[in-house]
């Protein structure tokens, strides 16, 4: 069979109005085996209906934040930028991919906060300023970004837990929102020592899985690839099932 071709959604780039691709994404699929293609940055659903037939999975990369509105609350001064035309873009080819038509689809970062604010969810919209616990973690590390800096705790009996092999990994972090109320449509995967959740399925799904931390920016880390292998072979599967 074919390779499986795997749409990517874009970032934008506000200062040079232009949409650009963190190479990690690329690589990760690539050396996978998928072959990943930058998607356009529109909000017309009958070009995201047709996307969403023609390719064989979805990547939701991270990014500036996902504007309030999308979960009802007013901008607080600590929310950085958003686009809200990504944002729409995004639930369009969401709501086709997965929730219609099945497509195999992987968050990451901003993906997984993605996941919950279009199934229902809210955000924090500064971790730093809103969250409170009596663990402190470094959640937006500075460089080099491939070094762990907290651990994350993977649910028992949960997929992830299953694919990985362990009960607990160590993670990058770079964020300052995360999931506030989950959506009672998700699945938590994996928490981290602070109590804040790190990654999600929608169950009953073919692959529907985010993470809060970055696997992109991790390349040599062997859990980097078991991520990005699980949900290039799952788009694979898909492949061969219409085939």
């Amino acid at each position: 069979m074919d390779k499986p071709i795997i749409g990517v959604t874009p970032i934008w780039d506000e200062d040079k109005n232009s949409i650009w691709m963190e190479p990690g994404y690329m690589n990760g699929i690539a050396q996978a085996g998928g072959i990943p293609v930058i998607l356009p940055l529109a909000a017309d659903k009958s070009v995201y209906a047709q996307i969403a037939h023609k390719f064989d999975g979805f990547l939701f990369t991270g990014g500036y934040d996902i504007a309030p509105v999308c979960y009802n609350e007013k901008k607080s001064p600590r929310c950085g930028f958003t686009y809200v035309e990504r944002d729409k873009s995004e639930t369009v080819l969401f709501r086709e991919a997965l929730l219609r038509l099945d497509k195999p689809v992987f968050g990451i970062c901003r993906g997984i906060q993605l996941f919950n604010v279009i199934m229902g969810g809210v955000l924090y919209q500064d971790i730093p300023t809103e969250f409170e616990s009596s663990v402190k973690l470094e959640h937006n590390q500075e460089p080099p970004y491939d070094v762990p800096v907290h651990k994350v705790r993977l649910k028992e009996s949960g997929i992830l837990r299953q694919l990985l092999g362990t009960e607990e990994i160590a993670v990058n972090s770079c964020h300052h929102q995360g999931i506030k109320i989950l959506s009672d449509q998700l699945e938590t995967l994996a928490l981290s020592e602070d109590g804040l959740v790190e990654a999600v399925r929608l169950p009953g799904k073919t692959f529907a899985i985010a993470v809060q931390w970055h696997p992109e920016l991790a390349p040599r880390s062997e859990v980097s690839r078991k991520l990005f292998r699980a949900f290039v072979e799952s788009c694979k599967q898909l492949g061969l099932a219409i085939c």
